[in-house]
């Protein structure tokens, strides 16, 4: 029995509720499924599975009809007289016992949506019709709007306004990458509808392009008009930690955003070769990945602060402006996954820019420690901040080093340039006093912090040894060096010591 089935008789086992539903599929789709898509749409989402009747047991789906329903099912979601408004919604293939079932999930929407004219919500009870209860419609369209500064309308702002040549490079994408997507073959204007753009004022009652709409397809003149505050700042702090070594400020669409954060960060962190089973896995692409998605489709745009990611010696640290549903460090095991911005999240995984809502972090927690040594850390608040750690590799950057899952490494020695002779060594690795030097940089450290961020169990004789070769070529001094035994004292690097660091000194 393999990995899905277990998390399926997992789902199957909770039984259904407020975000997971049963539905009997023999050869057809039954008519209720597309009220239970807009009830979860409508509240906080979740899962439906076909093939399983309400008792929990399987009964499956017949293999020759399996195509066909779930064609019905993409082309009536993105049907506006089925549901309004229309949306694409991912329905994967599964099976258990033997039987062929269909999984789709349905994220949280940031608008309301009416199936065949009636507004659905969802309780503990199933699907309930909530067309002709004012109130409770009214407190739908209030929390939505509320809730979700992606969905605010700007009238002025239309289809033909926005860059056609990213709605194309988006609509290739799908169509090399989905065989059968429904944005394939859409124009301009029927895309930007489906992945819910396109919106109604409720004030005015006329439609225009969201926020969201903007934030990924909008010309920079259009998207510093409606969110001026937005920029990303990519730094690398290693020898000037007072400014930086190298900058890039992104003030774009989200589409090239994404790029350019990607970029920077290749170009300034290393890529260990990472050997799973008989694949290479890019660590770092894996990992910074889901950081440049998350730091895109999570952000509160609403926020006049910056966003930010920072490559300091060790670690990345990214600060991203946040509309927090809790403070403090974020348990991956406990947590309950969020949607920020639904409408740009669900567009970032049909471009295959993100994972489904909770399992980019469990990806982070698989390779992050793989990568750099350290578990990834999550904190929520007002910011919300991750701090990864990342390798270091000494004075050559360009050397790689092969990792593999059982702990053996050995080096990787890169091709030589042809104006190199071939009988030139390889580079050392950096020395340990080099090493520690590199690690001050970033500020004022204990001696416990260094040995452990060097990866030591404990602060060795050799690292003490180093120390005080140090101290006494000054090279470093301790912050209080009239109780050299306080338990409070830490080390800062000295002018000399950025010069050996620098290679200004040998």
């Amino acid at each position: 029995m393999n990995t899905s089935e277990h998390q399926l008789k997992a789902l199957i086992a909770k039984g259904e509720g407020i975000d997971f539903e049963f539905k009997a599929c023999r050869d057809q789709l039954p008519k209720s499924v597309y009220e239970t898509v807009c009830a979860l749409l409508n509240r906080h989402g979740g899962t439906i599975l076909l093939g399983v009747k309400d008792d929990g047991s399987v009964q499956g789906i017949d293999p020759d009809a399996l195509e066909q329903v779930c064609k019905d099912f993409v082309t009536a979601i993105n049907n506006p007289q089925k549901l309004t408004p229309p949306t694409y919604l991912s329905i994967d293939e599964a099976e258990l016992e033997g039987k062929r079932l269909l999984h789709i999930y349905v994220p949280e929407s940031s608008q309301v949506h009416r199936c065949n004219g009636r507004i659905y919500d969802r309780n503990e009870d199933g699907d309930l019709d909530i067309t002709d209860h004012t109130v409770q419609v009214a407190r739908l369209y209030q929390r939505k709007q509320a809730t979700y500064s992606e969905n605010r309308v700007y009238r002025w702002i239309q289809p033909e306004d926005l860059r056609a040549d990213l709605i194309d490079r988006c609509r290739r994408h799908v169509r090399i990458n989905r065989k059968n997507h429904p944005w394939a073959d859409m124009d301009d204007g029927t895309l930007l509808q489906s992945a819910q753009l396109v919106q109604t004022d409720p004030e005015s009652g006329k439609t225009g392009i969201t926020l969201a709409g903007v934030m990924l397809f909008g010309h920079d003149t259009q998207i510093r008009q409606v969110c001026p505050a937005h920029r990303t700042d990519l730094l690398l702090r290693k020898v000037d930690v007072d400014r930086y070594d190298d900058r890039d400020l992104v003030i774009t669409n989200l589409i090239d955003s994404y790029d350019r954060i990607l970029a920077f960060v290749q170009k300034h962190l290393p890529d260990p070769f990472y050997l799973e089973g008989i694949e290479r896995r890019s660590l770092r692409d894996h990992i910074f990945r889901e950081v440049a998605s998350n730091m895109l489709i999570h952000r509160e745009y609403a926020s006049g602060a910056t966003s930010r990611l920072i490559i300091e010696y060790g670690r990345v640290f990214t600060d991203n402006p946040s509309r927090p549903h809790g403070f403090g460090l974020l348990n991956p095991e406990t947590m309950i996954p969020y949607q920020k911005n639904p409408i740009l999240s669900a567009f970032f995984r049909e471009i295959d820019r993100a994972d489904e809502l909770g399992s980019g972090m469990r990806k982070m927690m698989l390779y992050g420690k793989k990568y750099g040594g350290a578990d990834p850390q999550f904190i929520e608040g007002d910011s919300f901040r991750m701090i990864i750690s990342v390798p270091e590799f000494g004075a050559n950057p360009a050397k790689t080093t092969r990792i593999i899952p059982n702990e053996q490494v050995t080096p990787r020695v890169e091709a030589q340039p042809e104006s190199q002779p071939e009988s030139q060594p390889e580079s050392q690795p950096e020395s340990l006093d080099k090493r520690v030097l590199r690690l001050l940089m970033a500020g004022h450290i204990g001696k416990a912090a260094i040995s452990t961020t060097l990866g030591q169990k404990g602060v060795s004789g050799q690292l003490n040894k180093v120390m005080r070769t140090l101290l006494t070529n000054r090279a470093i001094e301790m912050t209080i060096p009239d109780k050299p035994n306080s338990r409070l004292q830490k080390y800062r690097i000295t002018e000399k010591g950025r010069k050996i660091v620098t290679g200004r000194e040998s």
